[in-house]
């Protein structure tokens, strides 16, 4: 009696290890998928932080606002630096010219003379 007492406590004691598997198996398939869609999350976080990190002006850019239209803008200091180097190079092209212009007449005429003789 004892051992068919114990034969069906131990019957028993399967049915609802089974049943606590199966449990667990649904429990520990929960646990998978968590840990899934945490993982990925901590994946994507990671990601979007070196972004950050790497375009971080571009964001800001985003985030400022614009200047007003009414104010006008200041002349930017390396603006003006450029227009006045191109303004000095143009007149001194013109000058190199005017000078070229000066002394090549008695070349040619030299060459000319030159020619003649």
């Amino acid at each position: 009696m004892a051992a068919a007492a114990g034969g069906a406590g131990g019957g028993g004691g399967s049915a609802a290890l089974g049943d606590s598997g199966a449990i667990d198996y649904s429990v520990h398939e929960a646990w998978n998928e968590a840990t899934n869609v945490y993982l990925l999350v901590v994946l994507a976080s990671l990601a979007l932080l070196v972004y950050a990190r790497r375009n971080k002006r571009r964001i800001m850019r985003i985030f400022t606002l614009p200047p007003a239209a009414e104010t006008p803008p200041e002349p930017n200091f390396y603006d003006s630096m450029k227009k006045i180097r191109l303004r000095q190079q143009l007149e001194m092209y013109s000058i190199a010219r005017k000078y070229e212009q000066q002394q090549q007449p008695p070349k040619q005429t030299e060459s000319v003379q030159l020619s003649v003789e």
